[in-house]
């Protein structure tokens, strides 16, 4: 048998005391897609850094294309043929896809004459070969999230990398994009090259992965051929223990209208015309395709961009939103989609995150008391289990789960009454999504309303009383949890509606 294009043997890595990886063991061969998952907080994230150069272990060996790597650094391990794609593309958002393609895969000097029809043409072949038509002028900025990341699959293909590290790329993909994507990793690993595949959606795990090693607590519990395992046995690998039903849907008595869209329109977020109401002890899902305008309608009742026309009545009292502070002092909480950009901030610590819309409260005469600030980040950090040394860490050493939980911790520091959550279990492993769900039916049980964005159809269809269907900046229909199905969800995201299924926008 052939030497694997990488081995890992007996890594260890620890930060500030705090043990990440315990003599983690693991390789990948040619042609094929090695699955790795576990828990947020199992050391998938470190064992990556650690093979990209990002980060050196403590101990262990590191062999790559049959050379053992001594002292790995991001330069040596491009060379040796890595790259990887993370669930957050890291682009030039000011530079256009030619120009972050350019930088990724060209050298030489400062005043080197540039081809840019050489650039031009290398750029739009790039995008090809990864399954996708985008303007390769465009800025980098003004892509969308699953756009970003066929660029930076991109000039993967163009740095010929033979070892592929794939972060969760699917995230923010519909079912088209996720099939173009799977054509562009058989291709791949026809061609030789492996793939490193790391996920929650264990249906892609299955579909997609050769073999599979699972991570928990920072060591190698197992690797299994993916034909040799099940779902059920695969989730008691991760997490050690029996998990609660994904969707242990409570019913909650309803109470009062707290939220009320009439005739809303944005012209700048694109959403035209939107009527809905949302009861106190509610979830309200918002299901519809990528670009439909989910996010866009999460903004604008947050005063990210506001709205043009129409009224929004918060608890039975018209509200003007025109900013963020307006729609926080009527008691509207937001968790952004995108939690690194903009639902925390990376170089705080848990302390200053959960108390920066809060700030009121915890200071005095326009000084922060600190004691409170801590008593507040703790109450959070126990009641999400939020993993992490303590309130002082920082959140950019956090796993991404810990993240969105400390970006929930946030909203819920301002005791809202109404909580919009846009897609709050991405990226999120079946454990921490469980206890997530968990809390989201707390709190409809303690009287707030909740609108939630997601992706997921079995998570819409699962935690949702109400579901709402959007397509092209409208609601495209209503439907009850009674008469929701895959099939007509689909259906209306689409833009059909023959049933005419609007009844429930004020109910």
């Amino acid at each position: 048998m052939a030497a694997p294009l990488l081995e890992a043997r007996a890594i260890r890595k620890s930060f500030a005391g705090v043990r990440a990886l315990q003599g983690v063991d693991f390789d990948l061969r040619s042609g094929e897609v090695h699955a790795l998952v576990g828990e947020n907080g199992a050391g998938k994230s470190t064992l990556i850094k650690i093979i990209t150069g990002a980060v050196a272990a403590d101990s262990g060996t590191l062999t790559i294309a049959g050379q053992e790597v001594a002292r790995n650094h991001p330069a040596l391990a491009r060379s040796l043929g890595i790259a990887a794609i993370y669930q957050q593309p890291s682009l030039f958002p000011h530079l256009s896809v030619v120009e972050n393609i350019a930088l990724a895969l060209e050298g030489g000097g400062a005043w080197r004459r540039v081809d840019w029809n050489a650039r031009q043409q290398q750029a739009s072949d790039l995008i090809r070969r990864a399954g996708a038509s985008i303007d390769p002028d465009r800025s980098a900025g003004t892509l969308s999230m699953p756009d970003q990341q066929i660029v930076e699959i991109a000039k993967a293909i163009g740095a010929g990398a033979r070892i592929l590290i794939m972060d969760e790329p699917t995230a923010s993909l519909t079912d088209r994009e996720v099939e173009s994507l799977f054509q562009v990793i058989a291709s791949l690993r026809a061609q030789g090259s492996g793939i490193i595949y790391i996920s929650h959606r264990l249906n892609e795990i299955f579909s997609i992965a050769d073999r599979i090693t699972v991570l928990r607590d920072g060591e190698t519990v197992g690797t299994r051929g993916a034909k040799d395992i099940d779902p059920a046995g695969l989730i008691e690998m991760m997490v050690g223990r029996p998990v609660a039903p994904v969707f242990p849907k409570r019913e909650v008595p309803l109470g009062e209208v707290a939220l009320e869209l009439r005739h809303v329109s944005c012209r700048a977020a694109g959403v035209r015309d939107i009527s809905f109401s949302v009861r106190r002890g509610e979830i309200l899902g918002i299901a519809g395709l990528v670009g439909s305008g989910r996010t866009e309608l999460a903004e604008t009742i947050f005063g990210l961009r506001a709205a043009d026309s129409g009224e929004i009545v918060v608890q039975g009292r018209p509200a003007r939103i025109a900013e963020p502070a307006d729609a926080i002092e009527t008691g509207i909480g937001y968790v952004p989609e995108d939690r690194r950009r903009h639902g925390v901030v990376l170089d705080l610590p848990i302390a200053a995150n959960t108390s920066l819309a809060s700030l009121h409260v915890i200071s005095r005469r326009g000084w922060i008391d600190r004691l409170r600030e801590r008593a507040l980040a703790e109450r959070y950090v126990t009641q999400l289990q939020i993993k992490a040394p303590s309130v002082y860490a920082e959140c950019g050493s956090l796993s991404g789960g810990n993240q969105q939980k400390v970006a929930l911790s946030r909203w819920l520091a301002i005791a809202p009454k109404i909580l919009i959550l846009d897609e709050p279990t991405q990226g999120v492993d079946v454990g921490s999504k469980s206890e997530i769900h968990r809390l989201m039916f707390d709190l409809a049980e303690r009287g707030l309303a909740l609108v939630m964005i997601s992706s997921e159809l079995p998570e819409v269809l699962g935690m949702s009383d109400r579901i709402a269907v959007m397509h092209n900046g409208i609601i495209g229909g209503i439907l009850s949890r009674a008469e929701a199905t895959q099939q007509r969800i689909l259906s209306l995201a689409l833009g059909h509606n023959p049933a005419g299924l609007m009844a429930g926008i004020q109910e």
